[in-house]
């Protein structure tokens, strides 16, 4: 057994087919993405745990897939495209078809051993109303654009006809976002408590609810890298570059940089925090983008610990 699993089998994931790579030999190796299909390829794998499915994050399409395994207890993970790509350049794979796709995802398993993906019907509900509700703003922002350039005041009428539908419709996924955590005692609790923190509001802790479910379960560096607020050295020999961040979860990210913002005013420990930056002469976007780190590591520290929020809780990257 290597690194705990007999098999690791790769599985490109296309809308209405799935290429997989790892079964049995005398298998098939395409399947349709239907009900019927992936219920012929769980037959196919072996006993629960035995195996690591892995896909790439392709939109969507990969989510039928990756519940109905984790329900029957099949490990599978979910992992990021680009770095599934970077992995076969440095093979020298350069070609690229769905059955070279699935090896490669499968021999991209076997070194790195991505964490396995739970399942959770209520997550992902959550997960499509903030996805949803970052839809519905982006589109009022736009119409907005429209409104205020419009020249015709039947078009203007029509676009602020819009923007009241879409406000509506806000209203409506907010009040159904907040019922979805108060229907979980646990989420309720951590909802809250996210909530405390001054600079956190109702939308971003539920963005990290959503987005970041493993938020309190690991530890500061984990958490940081994982949202792509970690800085990264890029030095060689005497060469001493810019440390820069990059990767990540954009969403949560982004979340986090709105948080960051009103906590730079509103909440004492950033505000110190970001005072003390500006003092060393730090340009305004690092010192923004500690504070982003900073925020998020005191509600990592936070939730692990099931501490409330605090001033103390200043030195928790320090």
């Amino acid at each position: 057994m290597s690194h705990g699993y007999d098999v690791y089998v790769g599985i490109d994931v296309a809308k209405e087919s799935l290429e997989v790579f790892g079964l049995p030999p005398g298998s098939p190796s395409q399947f349709e993405n239907t009900a019927e299909g992936r219920a012929k390829l769980l037959s196919l794998l072996p006993p629960a745990g035995a195996s690591l499915c892995v896909v790439e994050a392709t939109g969507g399409y990969e989510r039928d897939l990756a519940a109905e395994m984790a329900v029957v207890g099949q490990h599978i993970s979910v992992v990021n495209p680009r770095h599934v790509r970077d992995f076969a350049k440095g093979l020298g794979l350069l070609a690229k078809t769905d059955r070279i796709d699935a090896a490669v995802i499968a021999r991209f398993a076997e070194p790195t051993r991505p964490i396995p993906k739970g399942f959770c019907k209520q997550q992902e509900q959550l997960r499509e109303l903030i996805v949803r509700r970052r839809q519905l703003v982006d589109h009022r922002v736009a119409e907005k654009n429209r409104c205020e350039k419009a020249q015709s005041t039947l078009v203007r009428n029509s676009v602020r006809k819009l923007i009241e539908t879409i406000d509506k419709d806000l209203k409506r996924i907010d009040k159904a976002i907040i019922q979805l955590v108060e229907s979980n005692d646990d989420w309720r609790g951590r909802y809250e408590q996210l909530k405390s923190v001054p600079g956190v509001g109702a939308q971003t802790a539920a963005t990290l609810m959503a987005e970041l479910p493993e938020i309190g379960r690991l530890n500061r560096q984990q958490v940081s890298s994982l949202v792509g607020v970690a800085p990264f050295n890029r030095d060689s020999g005497q060469f001493r570059g810019r440390r820069t961040i990059r990767g990540g979860r954009a969403t949560v990210r982004s979340g986090l940089y709105m948080a960051a913002l009103s906590a730079k005013k509103h909440n004492p420990v950033i505000r110190a925090f970001a005072a003390r930056l500006l003092a060393k002469g730090k340009p305004p976007k690092v010192v923004l983008t500690a504070c982003m780190r900073k925020l998020l590591v005191i509600l990592n520290a936070m939730l692990h610990s099931g501490e409330a929020w605090g001033p103390r809780l200043a030195t928790v990257t320090e």
